[in-house]
């Protein structure tokens, strides 16, 4: 039995090579940069100035509002850009690079022979003396049984009137 071959539309293979090219043009995070850096405020640019001028220069913030969002937690997160009550300033001094160590491995066989004579060197463990059973405690049946306490009784409480209520 063989099974029938079914030809896909050409529509859906277009939409799935549309889906597949990256627009052309700057990231989000590089127009919030200018947008922020262009500001001659000096307490910073709020966020909803941050969308207003994307939005006059072009960019759909409505479609994209999550886009923004990560993209200025993420330069946040990268201290790109600095916090100051509400609103958003560029750092003016950048964070350094940090570096990172160089790790040369050592010869393998070295510590491997180390580790064997450590190994060997190690006295073997002392057998724990086995403790002898200790004796059982009697019960004590001298000990008079105490009453159970009562339950206590609850008040109950008495509804509230409202204004509301004391008219009808």
């Amino acid at each position: 039995m063989s099974s029938p071959v079914i030809a896909m539309p050409a529509a859906t293979l277009a939409k799935k090579k549309a889906r597949s090219k990256k627009k052309s043009g700057p990231s989000v995070s590089d127009l919030i940069l200018k947008v922020v850096s262009a500001s001659s405020q000096r307490s910073g640019v709020s966020l909803a100035a941050v969308k207003k001028a994307l939005k006059a220069g072009g960019y759909d913030v409505v479609k994209n509002k999550a886009r923004i969002a990560v993209a200025i937690k993420r330069l946040v997160s990268k201290k790109v850009l600095l916090r100051a009550k509400g609103s958003f300033k560029v750092n003016k001094k950048p964070p350094k690079p940090r570096k990172r160590k160089v790790v040369k491995k050592k010869k393998t066989k070295a510590k491997k022979k180390k580790a064997t004579k450590k190994a060997a060197k190690k006295s073997p463990k002392k057998k724990r003396k086995a403790k002898s059973p200790k004796k059982a405690k009697k019960p004590a049946a001298a000990k008079t049984a105490k009453k159970p306490k009562s339950p206590k009784k609850v008040k109950r409480a008495k509804p509230k009137r409202t204004k509301a209520a004391a008219k009808k």
